[in-house]
């Protein structure tokens, strides 16, 4: 199986399919009325604003973990959790026009910190909101997934089709190696369009698919019948809360590590 990729310093193709996909996202949320905007997303409970005002949130909150890394300096206490979930439920009720404005301007602030980033800080770690640590490259990674995960969500016709290849392969490499080193009950797994192959567990199923209907199932988007098996639908297993955290296990901030 092939590791997490390790970007180290990202370059500017990278930090450009962040732009593209933020683009895509924004031109999604400009055309939703005030009526779309307070409609249900594919997030149980969750409308389609609160879904743009929490990529917009996490944007800015990776700007502020670029800095920390920028300056090189100890990240202070933990926030309390519930003041980012409270920042995303009341942006979550903007007029129309204005998540996309406000997205629009986190997106930029994040690629603008990142393309002006000296290459030493990129290997300096900063913790994540869930509580593990990462080393500043990986931010980039995740700002990729943001918007392109839940452009998903919006709910508006966007499928896992319209999910880049090159998104696609980094986030199956990240997911299904962190899920081999979890146990999770899949022998096999082959993205029949993308030519690569998966060897995650001793013993289970078999599972393939295009690369982007897997990816669909893994982070819990798309229903097991989606991908064919050698085991019936409804008895494949369940995949676990997704992201997970990076496989190199960087450490976890409650714990020191």
């Amino acid at each position: 199986m092939s590791g997490s990729p390790v970007f180290r310093t990202p370059d500017d193709a990278l930090l450009d399919d962040v732009e593209r996909s933020g683009d895509r996202l924004v031109r999604a949320a400009a055309g939703l009325s005030a009526a779309d905007l307070r409609g249900p997303s594919g997030l149980a409970s969750w409308t389609r604003g609160r879904v743009l005002a929490h990529v917009r949130h996490s944007a800015e909150a990776y700007v502020r973990l670029l800095r920390l890394a920028r300056a090189g300096r100890e990240p202070g206490p933990r926030a309390d959790a519930a003041a980012p979930a409270a920042a995303v439920e009341r942006d979550g009720e903007l007029p129309a026009g204005r998540p996309a404005e406000e997205l629009r301007a986190g997106l930029d602030r994040f690629t603008a910190e990142a393309r002006a980033m000296p290459a030493p800080a990129w290997d300096r770690r900063v913790p994540a909101p869930a509580g593990w640590w990462h080393p500043a490259w990986y931010l980039p990674l995740r700002c990729l997934r943001e918007p392109e995960a839940h452009h998903l969500d919006l709910d508006t016709g966007h499928g896992t089709d319209k999910w880049p290849d090159g998104y696609v392969r980094w986030a199956l490499d990240d997911t299904l190696t962190t899920l081999r080193t979890q146990g999770f009950p899949v022998a096999s797994v082959r993205a029949v369009d993308l030519g690569r192959h998966w060897s995650a567990a001793a013993h289970g199923p078999s599972v393939a698919g295009a690369g982007h209907r897997l990816l669909g199932r893994l982070s819990g988007r798309l229903r097991a019948d989606a991908l064919t098996s050698d085991r019936p639908a409804h008895l494949l297993p369940r995949p676990p809360a997704w992201p997970q955290p990076p496989l190199p296990g960087w450490g976890r901030v409650d714990d020191g590590t």
